[in-house]
């Protein structure tokens, strides 16, 4: 499960070692330790990592075949974490440790910046090859950090991007080797702490309007 550590005035969010799946429980601990960094009192920036394979690969597909009753609560749920990840009111980054799937790699998309292992790790929005469309809110929060050339590349073809590709194409905005991966992840919020929250939160999501709209619409 998640766990949260801290180096003032970096949180460091461990997403786990396994998969990372989305399950009910993983995204009430994610919002419990959401609610620590928000709460602290002195500056604060966050970076997110998986200390496995995997930074994360997305939504619990198994949970959600044995619960389809709350299949709409729970992509309201999900939609719900990329909302506040987009708009939270510290600066983030995700250190992408290995490989980022599907809602995965839209939590990564919804992290203010992202470095991601040049020598491990694929980032993939498979959906096109798993025929499961994207949601309104989901297709807004990739498309309002993309541009439309690199939202075509990495959304209609499921094609499984490497770091330095994914660098090259603007799905990450650097690379760097696992032994650096989080000292460059931290390095680069660190000097960004301070700000203050609600003004932060309200310039991303003023910039973010349309995916912010989408994620939580009713």
């Amino acid at each position: 499960m998640p766990t949260l550590r801290h180096d003032a005035p970096v949180f460091l969010l461990d997403l786990g070692d396994d998969e990372n799946r989305f399950s009910p429980s993983w995204l009430e601990t994610v919002h419990s330790q959401l609610d620590t960094v928000v709460a602290y009192p002195d500056p604060a920036v966050l970076v997110t990592v998986g200390s496995g394979k995997f930074y994360s690969n997305g939504l619990d597909l198994e949970w959600l075949t044995s619960n389809p009753t709350q299949a709409a609560q729970y992509v309201a749920d999900v939609h719900e974490l990329l909302a506040r990840v987009l708009t939270l009111g510290v600066h983030t980054v995700a250190a992408i440790n290995g490989h980022a799937f599907g809602a995965g790699a839209m939590l990564a998309m919804a992290h203010d910046f992202r470095v991601m292992r040049a020598d491990r790790g694929y980032f993939c929005f498979p959906e096109a090859d798993i025929n499961i469309p994207f949601t309104p809110g989901m297709a807004g929060l990739i498309q309002g950090k993309l541009t439309p050339s690199a939202a075509i590349a990495s959304m209609t073809t499921g094609r499984r991007f490497g770091g330095t590709d994914a660098r090259d194409l603007g799905l990450v905005d650097a690379v760097a080797e696992k032994s650096s991966l989080l000292e460059y992840a931290a390095d680069l919020v660190r000097p960004l702490a301070g700000k203050d929250r609600g003004t932060l939160s309200a310039i991303k999501a003023t910039m973010f309007t349309p995916a912010l709209t989408a994620l939580r619409a009713k």
